[in-house]
């Protein structure tokens, strides 16, 4: 038997309801009563348990989808059978589906097999959108499962992204160029069992287009004469009821990011907003955080100032869209995290020595090339483990301590891009393991190659500047994490040496490390214990275990 799981009715006056997030996939198991997903109204936000136990069979609405009361949002087969039927099919295609995209009618009718929402990808933790660089199918077009369709830009990688299923693409909802929120609908595919019906005409909305529709019942509230709160220009949720008392009460957007939220995932709750506005009456209320900025724009410039215009001696290129995350995501963390930078230098003379002893035996033997990296990313995992507060992220008020560490190692793309791949679990991994897996997602990001697992997760960052023949540098924190590690070129020069309380002049290869950590979480002594630990591993570095 097929359950029909609908929006709940969480009040007489409550017509709709927005969902929030889904604790289950399509395909899982689920027992009644178990909790399937979470929603938020104008007043209450509440978990909603199974109704049945079974087999989730077919989700019908997404994340941050608002739609109205006792709409179906799921299907449960309390059987356990997979398969819907095809007058179930026909049922569910000819009901009216509320999205967020659009309150229009569709511009294909489906008849039979199922239409599927291709929602824009998340590519990374701190990533919110992407821009659609290249279509390569067109409506109409059969398209088959793991077939790419599009190609996308972020400010962490560029990549393909294939079709999750056979079928026939019936609508494309943004065009190229456009950039879209994470978790927006960009295309629709009709499965190989259905039929796709065009209209006269199918419109492709712009970006803006499709913002305007999708926020146009969220409540903005005017604050002063300039400011408004917009709940889409943050990375955090508010339900409708914090967002009106947030209108009423005149609690800025920048208020409401330092608000505490005691809800699910550290959601802000009708009861820790008006715990604010009674804080911030008697004095009590923290200062407010700094904005945090949706996009990037360079200031205009101010009155009387020359405006550099293309003529003579002047050549104006226009940013690609990687500068252009860059540049936003760069920023971003300037203005986020408290930057500090401590530099220390370390003698390389036993890895030095070991390297160019080993090197052409461990190519024979492995196919991989020695560098320092491999040792740099053993070390650094090593002092993860000993001060693990360093391998955290903060969230409000809260630090997350990562159990697992997943390295970053920062790739130069050409021609002027950055990207930062992962080695996942890089704390399971030997010295041929990390040299391995450096030299993989090397290739990886230079062939643009990367899949959206290399990109996400990672808890440290660790960039080589010294390929350049840099000998040390100030890196910028890659969000959201709280350190990064900059290495320097390894450069022999003439050091003081001390023996038998004699000292003596010796040439030895010798490096800098710099470590950007955020003084939010992590401070000197605590930075500076963490970065001694490495220069202690390797300049002490046991080869035998190699």
């Amino acid at each position: 038997m097929r359950v029909n799981v609908v929006m709940p009715k969480m009040g007489e006056s409550i017509n709709e309801g927005t969902l929030i997030k889904w604790h289950k996939k399509k395909g899982d198991l689920v027992q009644k009563d178990e909790i399937i997903f979470e929603i938020s109204t104008d007043k209450v936000d509440t978990e909603i348990p199974s109704p049945e136990a079974g087999k989730l069979i077919e989700i019908k609405v997404f994340e941050q989808e608002t739609v109205e009361v006792d709409t179906v949002v799921a299907i449960i087969d309390t059987n356990g059978e997979a398969a819907v039927d095809e007058k179930q099919n026909e049922k569910k295609n000819n009901t009216e589906r509320v999205t967020e995209e659009s309150n229009e009618k569709a511009s294909t009718t489906q008849i039979g097999g199922e239409l599927i929402d291709i929602p824009m990808p998340k590519m990374g933790e701190s990533v919110m959108e992407g821009t659609i660089i290249k279509w390569h199918k067109k409506v109409g077009d059969k398209v088959g499962r793991d077939e790419i369709i599009f190609d996308i830009s972020t400010d962490k990688v560029d990549t393909e992204v294939p079709s999750p299923i056979e079928g026939t693409l019936s609508e494309i909802l943004f065009k190229e160029g456009e950039t879209v929120d994470v978790g927006i609908v960009v295309a629709k595919i009709s499965t190989s069992g259905g039929i796709v019906k065009p209209k006269e005409e199918i419109k492709i909305k712009n970006a803006e287009e499709i913002k305007q529709e999708a926020l146009k019942e969220e409540p903005v509230a005017q604050v002063g004469h300039s400011e408004k709160i917009n709940a889409s220009s943050s990375n955090r949720f508010y339900s409708p009821l914090v967002m009106n008392i947030a209108s009423k009460e005149n609690v800025s957007a920048n208020e409401l990011e330092t608000i505490n939220g005691t809800g699910v995932n550290g959601r802000v709750t009708k009861n820790d907003i008006l715990k604010y506005i009674e804080d911030r009456k008697s004095g009590k209320a923290p200062a407010a955080a700094p904005q945090k900025m949706s996009s990037y724009r360079m200031p205009e410039p101010k009155e009387g100032q020359p405006v550099v215009k293309k003529g003579e001696g002047v050549e104006i290129i226009p940013m690609d869209n990687i500068r252009k995350r860059i540049m936003y995501h760069m920023t971003n963390s300037r203005d986020t995290s408290v930057h500090v930078t401590a530099v220390l230098e370390v003698d390389m003379t036993r890895i030095h020595n070991f390297i160019n002893s080993k090197r052409d035996e461990y190519f024979e033997k492995s196919g991989v090339k020695l560098t320092y990296m491999p040792f740099i990313s053993h070390a650094v995992i090593k002092g993860l483990k000993e001060y693990p507060l360093l391998n955290s992220s903060i969230d409000g008020d809260n630090i997350v301590v990562k159990k697992y560490i997943n390295i970053g190692i920062a790739v130069a793309v050409e021609p002027n891009g950055l990207i930062v791949p992962n080695i996942k679990n890089a704390d399971e991994k030997n010295i041929l393991g990390l040299s391995k897996a450096i030299t993989e997602i090397g290739k990886k990001a230079r062939g643009k190659g990367l899949i959206p697992d290399d990109i996400m997760d990672g808890t440290f960052t660790i960039t080589n500047y010294g390929v350049f023949g840099s000998l040390f540098g100030t890196p910028i924190i890659n969000q959201p994490e709280v350190g990064i590690l900059g290495v320097g070129a390894v450069v022999k020069k003439p050091v003081v040496i001390t023996v038998d309380e004699i000292d003596t002049i010796a040439v030895k290869p010798m490096m800098y490390l710099s470590l950007s950590h955020d003084h939010r979480l992590v401070d000197g002594m605590l930075g500076g214990k963490f970065l001694k630990s490495i220069k202690d591993s390797l300049e002490n570095f046991d080869t035998s275990i190699v």
